[in-house]
């Protein structure tokens, strides 16, 4: 069966445009359009739709009181179209708060990549967001109630952390990081997102983490306590320099299909001399990190995957775990706590892990 369609978009040119985004691909079918959300509630219910396009910046028209229902009274898989505007990518990852599954930038907006790219785009995350799990929160109980403590040592050990994530990662990466405590070893973050969202994404993040949240730029020193975030369209390499490690960015070709790549990252981390490295492989589709995942753990670093139960998309882990590259799958709330145990200086058997 096909993945029935609904678009709701106040743009009649942007409406028609998607539509032909997805003319012609036998595995997705459109099933209605709607200016207002209005029309849209009124489509959903007659039409049933497997998964909505989401125009969340319509005037006159609060789009994220209308997720904010759409989830809470019929959950469905939504992927967000916005403009690549300051206020629109602020907009978006809100409604990825609130439960949307994606977004991607809208058509004609500024910077948008080109239409068969664009087009490509939003039929693969179409497809995602129509096998992801949606409604109640996936990740089982409250951190709270669920994760072990995590560590507070003041004194953690040298090293890196390395994360790598795509559908359903904003809210994964959030979890994961508000948790963690100040003075932490470096992290570096590939998260697949559009070009322009990552910084917005980063600010976001620092208001609500004791750690340092940023967008990585070009030779920025990785230090403890820091996160740094690969930009939406560049590859985060980490390599030494001067005798520290800094970040590198690189414009070349997307590799597993991706720029940033969760690839690219982790081959960089494997490739580093450093006594304690860690990562984890995070809720996305597709197979970008398996083998950057595969190659960490043959240079003896700590390598996890999120469970599938916790995960909105279970690709990503999924292929790291078949290439044999995971060595423990854990749920969400229990990753952040695994990856700081091998540098708490206060548990000395972590130190072996």
């Amino acid at each position: 069966m096909p993945i029935r369609l609904l678009i709701v978009d106040d743009s009649a040119v942007a409406r028609r445009m998607l539509a032909e985004f997805v003319a012609g691909d036998p595995e997705i079918v459109v099933v209605g359009t709607a200016a207002t959300p209005l029309i849209a509630r009124e489509k959903i219910k007659a039409l049933s739709p497997d998964v909505i396009s989401l125009d969340i910046e319509m005037p006159q028209m609060d789009g994220l009181q209308f997720l904010a229902r759409i989830m809470a009274l019929r959950p469905m898989p939504v992927v967000v179209v916005s403009a690549l505007s300051e206020a629109g990518t602020e907009t978006s990852l809100r409604a990825l708060e609130l439960g949307a599954v994606d977004v991607m930038a809208k058509p004609g907006s500024a910077g948008a990549a080109n239409l068969p790219e664009l087009a490509a785009e939003y039929r693969r995350k179409l497809k995602a967001a129509a096998r992801a799990r949606v409604g109640a929160r996936p990740l089982g109980a409250p951190a709270a109630a669920s994760a072990p403590a995590m560590p507070q040592s003041q004194a953690f050990a040298d090293g890196l952390i390395a994360l790598g994530a795509s559908t359903g990662g904003v809210e994964a990466l959030g979890i994961i990081l508000e948790a963690l405590p100040a003075g932490i070893p470096p992290i570096v973050v590939t998260q697949h997102m559009p070009r322009g969202f990552t910084a917005n994404f980063a600010r976001r993040l620092a208001t609500r983490c004791a750690v340092r949240v940023v967008e990585a730029a070009p030779d920025m020193k990785l230090l403890q306590g820091l996160v740094a975030i690969a930009p939406g369209d560049a590859h985060l390499e980490v390599v030494r320099k001067a005798g520290a490690l800094v970040c590198r960015l690189s414009d070349t070709s997307p590799v597993s299909g991706h720029r940033p790549s969760v690839d690219v990252m982790f081959a960089s981390v494997a490739r580093l001399a450093l006594p304690r490295r860690a990562a984890a492989i995070l809720t996305g589709m597709g197979r970008d990190g398996a083998a950057g995942l595969a190659a960490l753990r043959q240079s003896g670093a700590l390598t996890l995957g999120q469970t599938e139960a916790s995960c909105v998309v279970y690709g990503m882990p999924r292929a790291a775990r078949e290439a044999g590259a995971v060595m423990q799958e854990l749920p969400l709330v229990e990753i952040g706590p695994a990856l700081l145990a091998p540098f708490c200086l206060e548990d000395t058997d972590a130190l072996h892990v």
